[in-house]
């Protein structure tokens, strides 16, 4: 079996600088624009079966690349993929100390303030994907998620786990492919994305 797991498009809070957390923000014009690149790029991949986490940015752009790469729905929906809940510490900018601390050096057992710990997505999204590996159905799934869930979900399958971000925060719209059978898998295309890599901005370098 193929697992495709997308980070969702950009939205103003991302072009802003903010953490959204469990925030239901849309995506953006450009958010939108790397969503449809996307989808065109993966045109020809047959996908059987769309789960997404059901928070707005994430559930627009499944639906913007299973129409755009020929594919139809429907889109199934788990809150165990649903990005980081960032507590009080939502809508406070990346340039924050507090937040940069957290960007540079994350601590998994931290808990924010009236929110989540790292260990906490690890947990919920790992308990995701092991149980969608384990299937073994052969089938073709894509998964759309966020950035700090996608990188907590992939942990175990990165070679040093203890790189928490693996080098940076993924970029907007970047897949992520996974290949499993018999109950194994690896990590066969690593934050791969589908369009110029000049459109791929990261902005949580200082």
């Amino acid at each position: 079996m193929r697992i495709y797991i997308v980070r969702h498009g950009e939205t103003n809070a991302n072009e802003k600088g903010y953490l959204q957390g469990w925030s239901n923000d849309p995506l953006n014009e450009n958010g939108r624009m790397l969503a449809e690149l996307t989808g065109r790029g993966m045109k020809g991949i047959r996908f059987d079966c769309c789960i997404s986490s059901p928070l707005l940015r994430a559930r627009e752009t499944a639906e913007i690349i299973l129409k755009e790469s020929g594919n139809s729905g429907p889109v199934f929906y788990d809150d165990r993929i649903k990005e980081m809940n960032f507590g009080s510490f939502e809508g406070m900018s990346i340039r924050d100390e507090k937040v940069i601390g957290f960007l540079k050096k994350p601590i998994v057992d931290y808990r924010f303030p009236d929110g989540e710990s790292i260990q906490d997505v690890m947990e919920r999204t790992q308990e995701f994907l092991k149980e969608l590996i384990a299937k073994d159905d052969g089938k073709t799934y894509l998964v759309s998620t966020h950035g700090c869930a996608l990188r907590a979900m992939l942990n175990f399958l990165y070679d040093d786990p203890g790189d928490y971000w693996h080098g940076h925060v993924p970029y907007n719209c970047c897949v992520n492919i996974i290949d499993a059978k018999d109950g194994a898998a690896a990590l066969s295309a690593d934050d791969r994305i589908y369009y110029d890599q000049e459109l791929a901005i990261d902005r949580y370098k200082e």
